[in-house]
């Protein structure tokens, strides 16, 4: 039996009939496919630092607020 390859517009257009499991097993592969590629870890690994920056930031302003 032979499989037609799909394209990457009907493998998107199949995605919402897959169940939350499979969507979260496809999602998991496309994270550690992505996490291959160096600039999306750099990418990622700045974001991330960003994120806590600001986290950081809104607390510092949430103690001084609540004096």
């Amino acid at each position: 039996m032979y499989l037609q390859p799909m394209s990457a517009a009907e493998i998107i257009k199949e995605l919402p009939k897959l169940n939350e499991s499979d969507r979260c097993a496809i999602r998991d592969v496309l994270l550690q496919i992505a996490n291959q590629d160096p600039d999306i870890v750099l990418c990622n690994q700045a974001a991330s630092e960003a994120a806590s920056i600001l986290d950081r930031m809104e607390d510092d302003d949430a103690r001084r607020q609540s004096r």
